[in-house]
């Protein structure tokens, strides 16, 4: 269930509530039993793989570095999935 942050629009009290997509947004302040607002926050988004980086995302032209692009990626894979997997008891 998501996280909402809000914040009273005459104290200034700021909280989280974990509440379902379902739930009615909060209205009252559990402080001054003023009006809530909910705040809207930034969120961290991190770009992982290939195709996000210049040499990744676009075919390979006379100005790329050499080995540059997703070869070296794909031959480390070939090599994790060439080696015998455990055997356990």
């Amino acid at each position: 269930m998501p996280t909402y942050a809000y914040a009273c629009t005459q104290c200034g009290h700021r909280f989280d509530a974990v509440q379902s997509f379902a739930d009615a947004a909060l209205t009252v302040c559990p402080e001054c039993g003023g009006a809530l607002r909910k705040q809207y926050g930034s969120v961290g988004v991190t770009f992982n793989g290939s195709g996000f980086y210049r040499t990744d995302s676009r075919a390979s032209t006379s100005g790329a570095a050499p080995g540059a692009g997703g070869s070296t990626s794909t031959s480390s894979k070939s090599e994790a999935k060439s080696s015998p997997a455990p055997s356990g008891s």
